[in-house]
């Protein structure tokens, strides 16, 4: 693959840049970490701004919206922009609406600037796969996007709980006040050691339709449409699914069990993915189409709950590096912009998978979701043999 040319050359051809790659995945950490950490915070948020805690909850709606409405546009109008400064003024910018939310004391104000949270937070997102696979050696490339995406697994086992605790000992608006002050951390952290790379001129760049009818594109964001809406199905929804098991009052403890096979799941991913990258993709919709059948079958019985949510977790850990990984070989030098897309479909099922799920709680029952989400996975999984891995054997 021929990547965009850097200006800064790479220490070693044959090593993969450590430092630069935890830089990223600090980046992972921080936005997605600010993102769900209100769902540990809703009742110290409602009474600290006066409103019900359900509208304390669309602080995280108000930023799934900025990073879905503004993933696509911004990353096709900034292709020119150096790297290392967009990343930047990314980061930056998600340190000062942090900031404002920490001081601000007015609904309003929360609200918006979580929504621009949402935007720079989009931002940073669009960029962190293409950036990874940029300064690394091109063989590594998968091994690059698990690292610099392993800040993202870590918050997304961390961060209610996080939240919760934080809330309880400094404060819901300390707790977005650490965040202005990880965020400032990382600037410096950045300008050390992660390399700066050239925009793409004029005649490099690409339209976004270009992009998306590019081979394979279509394919991946399908197979990720997919399977993050069959995940959300069951995520979002996982406390009304287990109380015929009585584990409800046990979320916390599921959560963290599904976080721990998702670590699990990453490392293996990051492991193998650069040489079993099609292996890995069926396996992984296999392993949570698995994990929904025990739930499907065995969901009452507690004994089997965790072993089961434990899979689950272990299928999706990886599936963001396994995607984004063969987004980057079909992509090439536009693969800021296929992440831009790749970012606003994954928002897009997230919100799905809500409206599904809920549909689905309301008319059939918790009982229902395992088996729905099976069904959709029998989609990811025909998506998968038959267009995203056909694409990718074209490719060797």
């Amino acid at each position: 693959m021929n990547h965009t040319t850097s200006s800064v050359s790479r220490p070693n051809a044959e090593r993969l840049p450590l430092g630069g790659l935890l830089a990223l995945a600090m980046a992972a950490f921080i936005t997605l970490l600010t993102e769900i950490m209100p769902a540990g915070l809703l009742s110290s948020i409602a009474e600290g701004l006066n409103v019900s805690e359900s509208l304390a909850g669309q602080f995280i709606t108000a930023y799934a919206v900025g990073a879905l409405v503004a993933a696509i546009p911004v990353t096709t109008l900034t292709q020119g922009m150096r790297r290392r400064p967009l990343l930047l003024f990314a980061i930056f910018g998600f340190a000062a609406v942090n900031l404002i939310t920490a001081l601000s004391s007015d609904y309003t104000v929360s609200l918006v600037a979580r929504f621009f949270a949402g935007v720079f937070g989009g931002i940073v997102w669009s960029l962190l796969a293409g950036y990874a696979v940029r300064m690394s050696p091109s063989h590594l490339s998968g091994r690059a996007i698990a690292i610099s995406g392993a800040g993202a697994t870590i918050a997304l086992v961390l961060g209610v709980p996080l939240g919760a605790l934080l809330g309880r000992h400094i404060g819901w608006q300390s707790a977005f006040g650490l965040m202005t002050v990880l965020a400032l951390l990382l600037i410096v952290w950045v300008l050390v050691v992660v390399p700066d790379f050239a925009g793409q001129s004029r005649d490099q760049r690409q339209s976004l339709a270009r992009v998306f009818l590019r081979t394979g594109i279509r394919a991946v964001l399908f197979v990720v449409l997919t399977f993050v809406v069959a995940h959300n199905v069951l995520y979002i929804y996982v406390e009304p699914f287990l109380q015929p098991s009585g584990l409800a009052a046990n979320v916390d403890v599921i959560l963290f069990t599904f976080g721990l096979g998702s670590i699990i799941g990453l490392w293996l991913v990051g492991a193998l993915v650069d040489r079993r990258l099609q292996f890995l993709a069926v396996a992984s919709i296999l392993v949570f189409a698995i994990a929904s059948l025990l739930l499907g079958v065995w969901g009452t019985v507690p004994q089997m709950v965790y072993p089961s949510v434990a899979i689950w977790g272990l299928a999706v850990g990886g599936f963001a590096t396994i995607t984004q990984t063969a987004l980057s070989r079909f992509a090439g030098e536009s693969v800021d912009v296929a992440q831009s897309m790749y970012t606003t479909g994954w928002n897009t099922a997230v919100a799905a998978g809500g409206v599904v799920g809920g549909i689905l709680l309301d008319r059939t029952g918790s009982a229902s979701l395992a088996w729905v989400a099976i069904g959709i996975l029998a989609a990811s999984l025909l998506g998968t043999v038959f267009f995203m891995n056909r694409a990718l054997a074209r490719q060797c």
